[in-house]
């Protein structure tokens, strides 16, 4: 804490102003944390990176098998489809949790409407939210964590890679998904819902005018694919040797969220983007007048009376600024900036010293 000698007051007006900073991560995130790094089972005593749960609702990736303390959740996978879609039917397997699905990603993404039957809206390929374009009644969700993407997404940094090709040579054909619509300077290229922004995403070997592939959720972290990028590109969207070739329409009725997942992962090859971090700054510029702070405390300032720094009577006292203290009303020390190296003072000088305090 620095030594007390006395207090200049800050003026609220002039001397404090805050400022919003934002600082971007490059995330790339490579297909085999897809694919399962480490297996789909227990491979030589370590946990798989991929948690299927009991709910069977979604599925989760993390960096490493999830039961290691090192292990950090990246993003969760699940699918679903609209109750006025033509393959919702309660008999399917998992068919009301898959409708439930959809619901909640509508309702807390884009809300309400009164122009449907269940009030929610639905997500579409254009920004209108008019409910008038081509409804994606048939998704697959991906939620990234907030440890990667953090307060948002930055626009017009989003990758996507699928592959589009036979089971089992997935990326013989690949599609790229970007946001490449979304202008930075510009909220026209951006849509607007309860969950925040979101932009459109297209294929990039694809005209703007072709309809968009998905959606992506800036400030919430979220990926809304429509399940058509794969009906009219393969007919073999899952295979087991239970069940054999699936179409993609096959698998939304046949399999579970987890198996579905499991067939979605397997064509996922890269992922990349940029996240935003806000930090907000309060900045106070400490002003000391020449007749300030001109002396020390600190008992070593003097000796026998004497000011240890001068030597003659006439001159003039010496001081190193090398800590700034903030104090609240009450005088109590509530902050401390420590200086990058010591600033000399004497009564002909005046400074003004900038803290910055982030939070």
């Amino acid at each position: 804490m620095p030594t007390r000698i006395n207090i200049e007051p800050i003026n609220p007006a002039s001397d404090i102003t805050t400022v919003t900073t934002q600082l971007h991560e490059v995330i790339p995130l490579t297909g085999t944390l897809a694919s399962g790094t480490y297996g789909t089972s227990t491979v030589l005593g370590l946990e798989p990176n991929v948690k299927n749960f009991t709910h069977g609702m979604f599925q989760s990736v993390y960096d490493y098998p999830y039961l290691s303390s090192s292990a950090n959740h990246i993003y969760d996978l699940t699918v679903g489809y609209d109750s006025a879609s033509g393959l919702s039917a309660s008999a399917n397997v998992m068919g009301t949790k898959k409708m439930n699905m959809y619901n909640q990603f509508s309702q807390v993404l884009l809300g309400y409407t009164g122009s449907n039957t269940d009030n929610l809206m639905k997500f579409e390929n254009d920004l209108k939210l008019d409910q008038s374009g081509t409804l994606m009644k048939e998704c697959v969700f991906m939620s990234f964590s907030r440890l990667v993407a953090k307060d948002e997404i930055k626009r017009q940094t989003f990758s996507l890679t699928l592959g589009t090709g036979s089971w089992t040579a997935p990326f013989s054909k690949t599609v790229i998904l970007s946001d490449k619509s979304a202008s930075c300077a510009s909220d026209a290229n951006v849509g607007q819902g309860i969950g925040g922004q979101y932009g459109l995403l297209y294929d990039t070997t694809a005209s703007l005018t072709t309809p968009a592939r998905g959606l992506i959720f800036y400030q919430s972290g979220i990926v809304v694919l429509t399940a058509s990028l794969f009906a009219n590109d393969t007919l073999d969207f899952y295979s087991s040797s239970a069940d054999g070739l699936e179409t993609i329409d096959t698998s939304l009725k046949t399999l579970g969220i987890s198996a579905s997942c499991d067939a979605l992962r397997h064509r996922l090859k890269n992922v990349s983007f940029n996240n935003t971090t806000e930090v907000n700054s309060q900045i106070y510029f400490c002003n000391i007048k020449s007749n300030k702070f001109n002396h020390s405390s600190n008992p070593t300032y003097t000796s026998g009376s004497k000011i240890r720094v001068k030597n003659e009577a006439t001159d003039q006292p010496i001081t190193y600024i090398t800590t700034v203290g903030l104090y609240d009303p009450a005088g109590t020390c509530v902050a401390v900036a420590k200086l990058s190296e010591p600033i000399r003072k004497d009564p002909t000088v005046n400074l003004v010293l900038r803290v910055r305090l982030d939070y």
